[in-house]
């Protein structure tokens, strides 16, 4: 029997027009056969195509939360809709009549397990085997460059603060956009996306007042990387090992792209792990060019809530799954935590899923903090360090909540303290605009998942829902 929902199944879907036409095909009765293998792993069929040959999808279980999914059409997305319209059709309880495996899929079947064997058998013989060596030679001459990159950038930004923002012409954005390049030049990718950024903000002719407020944080970031990436490229010219630091999130920015193996070796991979999805939004992110689908998550052994990030380039968009909203509990064997502090990125090659219970969101509320003053000051400290992640998320418990003379909302906590909701620059997404539709009373003991953001002007922080959790209902204000 293949334990699977719906849920799993778009998850597996490479975007969101591949889940209508996949569900599409069972509605239209588009399938002429539905099967099941003896041993019952495997689903195969025929589907109905837009010419004159039907075609042969199939999903192999064998490893549960890895299925091969397979088509004799000519899509080149994986899988495609006729695969995931099997599937629908198997959680959607159509009959599927056992049956023996096609001759063709099980001799693919049989050279995959070879494959598997080998695959195994190359582990087995490299575990004894250590660990691949470091060029120390090449390394030593890219972190000679690197830091010859940060001198080049500090130049840059010390000239620009010198002339005064207001000084930036579009000339002067285009210089900024020359030494973008350059900074490929010298390894430094987090350079390169912060100053395209900064370039990005001094283009705008939204409100100036406000441009220059942001320009100044980006100018803040870019010197606190500057100088932490030296301290940092010095301190390692001097380790004999080269060895990562896996206790920051500073090699991230200096563009080293941490590898499972390597997360693993420094002890920053957990087992048997349990996640629920509280929130997720998929932006475009010019800086970066690329769109990202983030995910926030509790981990239901620590309470900690981490972060999924999958960044896709524009030029590779649409060849790379698009992630989504996930409502089920993911079960992972292995968890992948990266450096860093609140929020932290995590990643998992596989999953199983079970339903989410009364009881898994009654767990999650109970999690939330009751003091917003003590949750103020966790918030404070991370904010302190200028390359934290400058949107933390945390789950708070709502005594009451009202409206202020500006009309603007205004949650409580048990002692009285307050915290006023505003749109933040993060966000694209007007969530605060969604409250609209429920009372105060609705609104009041309520959890609430927020992200928080420290506005330069005032020194105070202000935050926008994500998630509500009223009861045993969760409600996602993103979409």
């Amino acid at each position: 029997m293949i334990d699977i929902t719906e849920v799993f199944i778009d998850t597996l879907a490479p975007n969101s027009a591949a889940i209508k036409n996949g569900q599409g095909l069972v509605k239209k009765r588009r399938f002429v056969q539905l099967n099941q293998s003896e041993d019952g792993v495997v689903l195969f069929g025929e589907c109905g195509g837009s010419g004159s040959s039907n075609y042969y999808p199939s999903a192999d279980f064998v490893v549960s939360d890895k299925p091969v999914m397979r088509c004799t059409c000519p899509s080149r997305q994986i899988p495609c809709k006729h695969v995931l319209g099997l599937l629908y059709a198997y959680v959607g309880k159509e009959t599927f009549v056992s049956a023996t495996i096609p001759e063709d899929l099980a001799v693919k079947r049989e050279k995959m397990s070879k494959r598997e064997e080998r695959k195994s058998e190359l582990a087995a013989e490299g575990a004894n085997v250590k660990p691949k060596k470091v060029n120390k030679s090449a390394l030593k001459k890219k972190i000679g460059a690197q830091l010859e990159g940060l001198a080049v950038l500090e130049k840059l930004t010390q000239s620009l603060i010198r002339a005064g923002l207001g000084t930036i012409d579009a000339k002067g954005v285009k210089d900024i956009q020359v030494h973008v390049k350059m900074m490929g030049n010298y390894y430094l990718t987090g350079a390169q996306i912060e100053l395209r950024r900064l370039a990005l903000l001094l283009s705008s002719t939204d409100n100036r007042e406000k441009t220059y407020s942001l320009a100044i944080e980006q100018l803040t970031r870019i010197h606190a990387f500057i100088k932490k990436g030296r301290a940092h490229l010095t301190m390692k010219l001097e380790d004999p090992d080269l060895s990562l630091n896996n206790e920051s999130t500073i090699e991230e920015w200096l563009g080293h792209a941490w590898q499972l193996t390597e997360l693993k070796e420094c002890g920053l991979m957990s087992s048997d792990v349990e996640l629920i999805q509280l929130s997720f939004l998929s932006y475009d992110d010019a800086a970066r060019q690329e769109y990202v689908d983030l995910g926030y998550w509790i981990e239901k052994s620590t309470g900690n809530i981490h972060r999924t990030l999958q960044y896709r380039p524009y030029k590779a968009a649409k060849y790379i799954h698009e992630e989504d909203s996930f409502t089920d509990v993911a079960l992972i064997p292995s968890l992948y935590h990266y450096p860093g502090d609140r929020n932290r990125r995590v990643r998992f090659e596989s999953m199983s899923t079970r339903p989410l219970t009364n009881q898994d969101v009654e767990w999650i509320v109970s999690k939330a903090s009751h003091s917003f003053s003590e949750s103020f000051k966790q918030i404070k400290n991370q904010l302190k360090n200028p390359l934290a992640d400058k949107n933390p998320v945390m789950l708070l418990h709502v005594n009451k909540i009202s409206k202020s003379q500006q009309d603007q909302f205004v949650l409580t906590d048990e002692s009285g303290q307050y915290l006023v909701l505003d749109q933040i620059v993060a966000l694209e997404q007007d969530t605060l605009a969604l409250l609209q539709y429920f009372t105060l009373e609705e609104l009041s003991d309520t959890t609430m998942l927020l992200m928080f953001e420290h506005q330069l002007d005032t020194g105070r922080l202000k935050a926008q829902p994500l998630t509500l959790i009223k009861g045993i209902e969760m409600i996602r204000l993103l979409y």
